[in-house]
Formats: C-alpha cells, structure tokens, sequence
C-alpha cells in the first residue's frame, strides 16, 4: 500500500497539486489535521477534492470539532475516534490535541485521549497491521517546541505497538524517528509544501515500511 501523509495544511492548499505530482500514484491519503486555520469547516472540501484516492482525516486543534461533521458528508473518512480495516492494515485516528497554552478550539485532556485511545485497540487483531494517524504527536518524539516536549503522553501506549504513527501539530519537528518496532512519521507543514509518501510491503507476513519525506520546489502562496 502507498500512502500520501500531510499534516497542516492550515487552509493553504496551493502546494497540494504539485505535491502529488512528486508522490505519484497513491492508494490512500491520510490528513493529520489542521485542515482549516480556525475554520470555515467547509474550507476543508477545497482540499479533499484535489484527491482522487480514498481519504483518512482527523481534525487539529486549529479545527473546530464541528468539522468533524463536514468531514462525515464529503467524500472523506472520519478517522477521528474510530478504528478501521483497509486491506489487512489497521487505521486507528484521534484528532485535536492535547492542552496547550493558547486555549485553541479543539484541546482533549489527556484522560480522554487515554479512555478513547484504549477503547480502539480493542479492535485490533493480532495479524494486523497496526497505522495511528493523529494530530499530536506522543510525547517526547517529535514533539519538542523550544526546549520543551509538548506531546501527548497517552498516545506513547501505540510506541512499540503500532508498527506507524504519522502526526503533525509541532511545524517546527517534520522527521522520522523509531521507538521499538514503531515509526512515527511528521511529514511537515503542508501549507509550506511538505508531505511524505510512505509504502507498507509484506515481506513473509512481516511489514516493510519505507518513508520518504517530500518537498515542493514552488514559492509559498
């Protein structure tokens, strides 16, 4: 499976075109939140009609959770909150973000990202590939702002279980890293142009995932 991953688009959708360009045919889209600065909610059927693929999203914490509607009637998938199967891979989603200083729309504390994250992997088969697509990212893995780690540390229970993780929130942190068998994936900010395209083979029943990190080469709009 070939997947396009953004996160932060932040309403600046001019580099999505080119970016899928350089990415090439892709079986699934997967949208790491920010879809909007603050809104308008339908900002966000501007972008999901630039795909062609089946798209995953989750909201950000500079969403409004009534986008969570919006994305309900278009031609997207929820992810938010919910757990699904694609093709033998599991895709388990959890938008907004944990607290933070700025009192932005949509902050979850986090007992609750615990209570829904625990619910979630009750669905998973031990066969099955384990893909989180969230906003923030777990704590202490790309997640530092200043000299600070601001991730959220319920979602470390995916670390070493989920086999990858793709997140955004921290503009500053696009990377990969690995924790165990886990690679957490920020593919950038989407409004300056980044992305990755990440492939999952099977290798004997064993998940190859490869992870390239993409740019546009265009000025920012």
């Amino acid at each position: 499976m070939r997947l396009f991953a953004i996160a932060d688009p932040h309403g600046n959708y001019s580099k999505i075109e080119e970016l899928l360009k350089i990415a090439g045919n892709v079986d699934l889209v997967l949208i790491a939140g920010d879809i909007t600065n603050f809104g308008p909610d339908e900002k966000a059927l501007d972008l999901f009609d630039k795909f062609s693929s089946k798209i995953l999203a989750v909201p950000g914490n500079c969403d409004h959770e009534s986008i969570i509607k919006v994305i309900e009637d278009s031609k997207a998938t929820n992810l938010h909150k919910r757990s699904i199967s694609i093709d033998g891979i599991r895709f388990i989603g959890m938008g907004g973000s944990n607290p933070t200083p700025f009192c932005t729309p949509f902050e979850i504390q986090e007992c609750d990202f615990e209570e829904n994250i625990s619910r979630m992997l009750e669905d998973v088969k031990a066969d099955e590939v384990l893909v989180t697509l969230t906003h923030t990212p777990p704590f202490s893995i790309l997640d530092m702002v200043g000299d600070m780690h601001v991730g959220c540390k319920a979602l470390n229970v995916f670390l070493d279980k989920a086999d990858l993780m793709i997140c955004g929130h921290i503009h500053e942190a696009r990377g990969v890293e690995k924790s165990g068998k886990t690679i957490i994936v920020n593919p950038g900010m989407a409004a300056l142009g980044f992305a990755a395209v990440i492939t999952i083979v099977f290798d004997n029943k064993t998940p190859i995932i490869n992870v390239e990190l993409i740019k546009s080469d265009r000025e920012v709009i």
